[in-house]
C-alpha cells in the first residue's frame, strides 16, 4: 500500500499524529521518530508522547499527517495502532531506532506504537490548485525559511 514516495515523505517530511483525548478533545503532537514499518504500517517510538499512547490505547483510531513543509505537499495516512511496551515489536522497534541513530534508545523509548494503515490519500496545498508549482513553492518557503538571507542564487 505504501509507495516508495509515501515512504520516502514519511522519511523526510515532518509527521503529525492526530488522535482523541478521554474528554473527546482533539490531540495532534508532532513526531520525528515517524517511519514505515511494513508495506501497509507505520511505527513511531514514544519518546514523549504520553498523551498520544494512553489515547491511542483507549482509542486506537488515528489519523497521520505527513508533510514537506517546503513544497506543501504530503501525505493523510488513516487506521488503527497498537501500542508495545515490552514483547517482540518492542524490541524490534528499538532495535530500530538504535540504529537509525536515536540517542539513548534503549533508555528513552517507553513505547512502540505500530500503525496499520487502512487508507492513504494524498496531501497538496490549495496553492498547486492556483498554478504554483513544486519549484515555485520550494523557493519561497526555503526563502521565508532563511529569513530573506541571500543563498547566492
Amino acid at each position: 500500500m505504501l509507495t516508495d514516495e509515501m515512504r520516502r515523505m514519511t522519511d523526510e517530511g515532518l509527521g503529525f499524529v492526530a488522535t482523541v483525548n478521554a474528554d473527546g478533545t482533539p490531540n495532534v503532537s508532532p513526531k520525528g521518530t515517524l517511519t514505515v514499518w511494513a508495506d501497509d504500517q507505520l511505527v513511531f517510538a514514544d519518546i514523549a508522547s504520553p498523551n498520544t499512547s494512553a489515547n491511542l490505547e483507549r482509542a486506537p483510531a488515528v489519523e497521520v499527517n505527513v508533510v514537506d513543509p517546503l513544497i506543501r505537499r504530503g501525505y493523510r495516512f488513516a487506521g488503527t495502532a497498537v501500542v508495545h511496551r515490552s514483547g517482540e515489536s518492542f524490541e524490534r522497534g528499538v532495535d530500530l531506532y538504535e540504529r537509525r541513530g536515536t540517542s539513548r534508545a534503549r533508555e528513552r523509548i517507553r513505547a512502540i506504537v505500530v500503525i496499520d494503515v487502512e487508507l492513504a490519500r494524498p496531501l497538496r496545498s490549495p496553492a498547486y490548485a492556483l498554478g504554483a508549482t513544486e519549484d515555485q513553492l520550494r523557493t519561497t518557503y526555503a526563502r521565508q525559511l532563511l529569513g530573506g538571507i541571500d543563498d547566492g542564487r
